[in-house]
């Protein structure tokens, strides 16, 4: 009997069809069903229910509250953000560093904008994950990407992570770990790249499901892709 194919499932979130969360001092878009904004299509990618690319204005602060036992990672982009877990714990997050926030359902944390009269810019994502017993741990790494054209890994706990600046005309593939069981989400942080010939440009999202291997070429200089390994 021959073998049963999976047809691979792609779905693309351009960056001007995200939803979008707005005030006089913080704007968050959203790449997937977010509070009030709820579309079609826009559904959870498995594990993966939030994908938020955030700006907040100098001196104001975010307060969040997880809902479901979550790893929450937060990514600055143009800025530090500062960070406080609870109470008592606070640090500060730079340009290149990764916050992961293994945080238990209820867990609140609230970030803020260190600065004065400039704007932060980040990425707040949550992965939740099914572990009967949570208790809530940080863990902040660094990564290098002044090595170009190869990817890095940002973390791996119940998903995976990996980064990677790539000049114009390179290429790359991303194997996945688990296909049986995981997806893959790549979002375009800046520049251009085609993603299993899919064209994507800034801030554009793309979620696979049933794949295995996952080939991608970056069509600018300095292009920065993330690569999520998600449980479906």
């Amino acid at each position: 009997m021959p073998a049963t194919m999976t047809q691979t499932e792609v779905t693309i979130f351009l960056a001007d069809q995200r939803g979008c969360s707005q005030t006089d001092w913080f704007r968050s878009y959203h790449s997937f069903n977010f509070g009030s904004y709820q579309a079609e299509n826009r559904a959870p990618f498995g594990a993966l229910r939030v994908f938020n690319d955030e700006t907040l204005a100098g001196e104001k602060s975010l307060k969040m509250t997880v809902d479901e036992n979550s790893d929450v990672l937060l990514l600055p982009l143009t800025g530090a953000l500062e960070y406080a877990i609870g109470p008592g714990e606070t640090g500060l997050s730079a340009p290149g560093e990764l916050l992961v926030l293994s945080a238990a359902k209820g867990t609140e944390f609230e970030i803020t904008n260190p600065y004065s009269d400039e704007l932060i810019n980040f990425l707040q994502i949550w992965v939740r994950h099914n572990a009967p017993s949570v208790k809530t741990k940080r863990f902040t790494g660094s990564f290098e990407v002044e090595q170009k054209n190869q990817l890095y890994p940002l973390f791996s706990t119940h998903a995976t992570a990996m980064i990677g600046k790539f000049e114009g005309r390179q290429e790359g593939m991303y194997t996945v770990q688990y296909p049986e069981k995981n997806g893959v989400f790549v979002f375009v942080i800046e520049g251009a790249f085609e993603v299993q010939n899919r064209l994507l440009h800034p801030r554009d999202g793309l979620s696979l499901a049933h794949i295995s291997k996952m080939d991608f070429e970056a069509l600018s200089n300095d292009a920065l892709l993330l690569v999520l390994e998600i449980p479906l």
